[in-house]
């Protein structure tokens, strides 16, 4: 099967697109260039137009895939239904998993969801939720592969699959919503809105005293209104993204301007 169907991968809705189908409003993709240039202008110009904060926090819980509109009350759970289909049929029938383990990767999944963000000690987390090494490994690799979760590896190498990633995030934040028992970690939350919405078209990489590289020329620093710029001194191109902003300052910039990239 594998040589005779074409794999399309689809990104769900960015927060522009979001927007777009709650207010009607059409508003052009910027560049990260553009918003790493002239962030204040471009916020004013969308603030002049809709309240950005009522219109984030519903993304983050229920915006990321189109069939939002059809039934909102049951979003949540046809969210679920999703993640079920791909852990109960797709990786038992491609990857040849244990259908028996499924509980044990949603497991891994809810805690994924919990942390602040998830940095994966193999050995301890493979004695935690009773799988083999080697063979959790290969089930990150494929809820990867899934697009159910975004690894941020140390070094590029040719054998991802076998390579430990420095942090693992959920694909999207509607998914920690969905999996975490109980409240998704705000700090992890933010990280993940940027992975995502960043990395759809940027490359994204660890960085040893941040949170992210971008693109192997822009360092990123991931918090809160009151973020401060003590863990960027002296590293170049960096920036502050701070979330409950409407207007970011110098190198600061709001987190919700990032989801205008696509």
């Amino acid at each position: 099967m594998s040589r005779r169907v074409v794999i399309y991968h689809m990104q769900g809705l960015s927060f522009r697109e979001y927007i777009m189908l709650e207010t009607g409003i059409y508003f052009t993709p910027l560049t990260l260039e553009s918003i790493l240039k002239d962030h204040l202008h471009l916020a004013g110009l969308i603030n002049a137009k809709i309240k950005v904060f009522p219109h984030f926090e519903k993304y983050l819980k229920q915006g990321y895939y189109p069939f939002y509109r059809e039934e909102l009350d049951l979003y949540e759970q046809r969210v679920e239904e999703v993640i079920n289909m791909m852990l109960e049929i797709e990786l038992p029938l491609l990857r040849g998993m244990d259908i028996g383990l499924v509980p044990k990767i949603k497991q891994l999944l809810g805690i994924i969801s919990a942390s602040v963000p998830f940095v994966p000690n193999i050995v301890n987390l493979s004695q935690k939720i009773e799988i083999h090494r080697t063979t959790l490994m290969s089930y990150l690799f494929y809820l990867q592969e899934l697009g159910l979760t975004y690894h941020l590896l140390k070094v590029a190498s040719a054998s991802v699959r076998l390579q430990k990633p420095a942090k693992i995030y959920l694909e999207n934040t509607n998914l920690m919503y969905v999996l975490s028992s109980f409240s998704a970690n705000r700090g992890n939350v933010r990280e993940t809105f940027f992975a995502n919405q960043v990395g759809y078209k940027h490359k994204i990489s660890f960085h040893e005293k941040t949170d992210f590289l971008v693109d192997n020329t822009y360092v990123f620093e991931i918090g809160g209104k009151d973020k401060s710029k003590k863990q960027i001194t002296g590293i170049e191109n960096t920036f502050i993204v701070s979330d409950e902003i409407e207007y970011g300052y110098q190198n600061k910039i709001p987190i919700w301007l990032f989801g205008f990239l696509y």
